[in-house]
């Protein structure tokens, strides 16, 4: 029997190699510009075409390379960053692997071109499927300029795989944050399909936040740091009132390396425990220093996961840090320990004694007497007779009829069952039970609604019908300038068309700047900003759904985020017109998202709870 085992000819290796490093061209922007970085690079260009489908080029002013470095670096695990087994405990670079440029030139077109500032020439070399087709010398400046061209053209499957041009273009564009926001002293700039659309100055981090993700966030972010022998954080947290009801920006450095950890996650959300609503999530940008032999970040492929040896110090020294910068930009209540007069606790021996406190009570009052100051109320049997008073009115078969009850009585028609829309004149009294729901009395017993729920079906029909037809827009008195990152900015050109349908007459200003000119009549100028925004986080983490119907999942989406920013319900006409209008909908009995909108609790649900 022959022998069936053989040895993966060099090609084939270095492709399937390349499906676990480079899954997408947001893989290989990473993995440049973390190349361009360890170059010591201070000017990086990053230039996209077709989110990276035809060109990916990364251009940087670093130390460059030799012809014979230029060469060696696209062979598997050829590398500069480690010599020795024990260099994998105290790695301080980016690129380590050596397996990046490889599977790269496996699966693409590449012309490298690579000059040191001592040598007079450069190297230019030509790669295609991972076959060197030429290396000559060549005229360019000092540093490194490399572009991969036609991404996965001998891997068509891994190809057909890839998302739209803006998906894959929101993938890069975080790839570049990541990488900018660790490095504030590079200057980067970012030009697809022949635009420059993102270009970041050096400065300080905060300024770099700043820049990245707008000018409102000056105000909304605290600083924090704290210095152990184990670990030194410092950074920025969003303070409580700017939380989302989705992850926004979230980004944890270790040794500035970008990293995902969610036990540290948790920390900082559980230093907010009683700050924040449940289900909403903090903004952060926390740095981590720590000693290189104390984490592991040979753990994946990507090295965006990341083991530390004492993570539970970590934790608890990550939380006491988010909790101190709180406490300190008086965001949690204190204690002024240096104004508070300081407790006595001297006894003074020359005091006959210490007396035991005592209260006065009556033991004849009765709340329900109206006395004033000048009258004494009656003590007879303890006014036996109010208390029968009070008896009697609670026990009145007419309590409906009371005068207190009259300003909450109405004639109004509500059906019994909403499907099949069955109505009936009845006289009832709305209440609102736990700010949440609104009660209503029918003949056959009694209507539970859910105000939020409720809100969201009668927000999302009306959206559609919007949609159908002219849209039904309220126009600001000012237009409205709202300001959002790039990665935001492609999403909302993306759905623009659909937004105008659904009743907000919004355009491109220039840049990241969006002008809001009408909105629909039910939402309040003050909350465009915040629903626009949670429509962005809904669409970018449920894009697969949003492709399916934009129309119903956007109207559904700004529906569920316009119900929860509605005004509290206080008198019983908007009790009443809440229930009007939801069952004047199509379908009253569930929200968009398919949860019940009310519940009827029938006369013998009743009795059957008293037996």
């Amino acid at each position: 029997m022959k022998d069936i085992i053989k040895i993966l000819p060099d090609l084939v290796a270095n492709q399937i190699a390349a499906g676990e490093v480079i899954q997408r061209p947001s893989s290989a922007v990473k993995e440049l510009l973390e190349n361009a970085i360890d170059a010591t690079a201070t000017d990086v260009n990053l230039i996209i075409k077709d989110a990276g489908r035809t060109l990916i080029q990364i251009i940087d002013n670093g130390k460059g390379m030799s012809e014979t470095d230029a060469r060696l670096c696209f062979e598997r695990h050829a590398t500069s960053k480690i010599r020795e087994s024990e260099d994998l405990f105290s790695i301080k670079t980016m690129g380590f692997r050596g397996e990046a440029l490889a599977s790269i030139a496996a699966i693409s077109h590449v012309e490298l071109k690579t000059k040191r500032e001592i040598d007079e020439l450069g190297t230019q070399i030509i790669i295609e499927g991972g076959e060197v087709k030429s290396q000559t010398p060549c005229s360019c400046s000092t540093g490194t300029s490399i572009a991969v061209k036609n991404l996965f053209f001998n891997v068509p499957a891994r190809r057909n795989f890839l998302k739209s041009n803006n998906t894959e273009l929101s993938y890069i564009i975080e790839e570049l944050y990541r990488i900018a926001l660790v490095n504030p002293q590079i200057n980067f700039t970012y030009s697809n399909n022949g635009k420059e659309e993102i270009h970041l100055d050096k400065g300080t981090l905060k300024n770099r936040v700043i820049k990245i993700f707008g000018n409102n966030f000056d105000q909304r972010i605290l600083p924090l740091e704290t210095n152990s022998n184990i670990v030194e954080i410092s950074g920025y947290v969003c303070k409580p009132e700017f939380v989302k009801k989705s992850r926004g920006e979230q980004y944890f450095f270790v040794n500035n390396r970008f990293i995902k950890h969610p036990y540290f996650h948790h920390a900082v959300q559980d230093s907010f425990f009683e700050l924040i609503p449940t289900n909403t999530f903090v903004s952060y940008f926390i740095y981590l220093k720590v000693d290189p032999k104390t984490i592991d970040i040979n753990i994946h492929p990507t090295k965006t996961e990341v083991k530390f040896y004492d993570e539970r110090s970590i934790y608890m020294m990550l939380k006491s840090a988010v909790k101190q910068s709180l406490g300190k930009f008086s965001i949690t209540p204190s204690l002024d320990f240096e104004f508070e007069k300081p407790f006595d606790f001297n006894i003074d021996e020359n005091k006959t004694g210490i007396k035991i406190p005592t209260i006065k009570v009556d033991p004849y009052f009765n709340p329900f007497y109206p006395t004033n100051k000048n009258t004494t109320p009656p003590r007879n049997d303890l006014n036996k007779q109010h208390w029968e008073k009070l008896y009697e009115i609670a026990t009145n078969k007419d309590l409906k009829n009371n005068n207190e009850f009259s300003s909450t009585t109405h004639q109004h028609s509500l059906p019994i069952n909403p499907e099949e829309g069955v109505t009936e004149n009845i006289k009832e009294a709305f209440l609102v039970f736990q700010n949440k729901y609104i009660v209503s009395n029918l003949k056959s017993g009694l209507v539970f609604i859910d105000i939020t729920r409720a809100r969201e079906r009668i927000f999302y029909e009306r959206l559609l019908n919007n949609s159908e037809g002219n849209p039904d827009i309220q126009s600001l008195l000012y237009p409205l300038s709202l300001e959002f990152n790039s990665i935001e900015c492609e999403i909302i050109s993306e759905i623009l068309d659909e937004l105008k349908s659904a009743g907000f007459d919004i355009e491109h200003f220039g840049g990241n700047t969006f002008i809001v000119n009408g909105a629909p009549h039910d939402v309040e100028e003050s909350d465009i900003y915040n629903i626009i925004h949670s429509l962005i986080e809904n669409y970018k983490n449920n894009i697969s759904v949003f492709k399916k119907d934009k129309i119903n999942n956007l109207s559904a989406s700004i529906a569920k985020s316009m119900a929860s920013k509605a005004k509290i319900i206080r008198t019983n006409e908007e009790m009443q017109a809440i229930a009007g209008q939801l069952f004047s909908c199509r379908v009253p009995n569930t929200s968009p998202s398919g949860k019940p909108t009310l519940f009827i609790m029938t006369n013998e649900d009743v009795e059957l709870k008293f037996k």
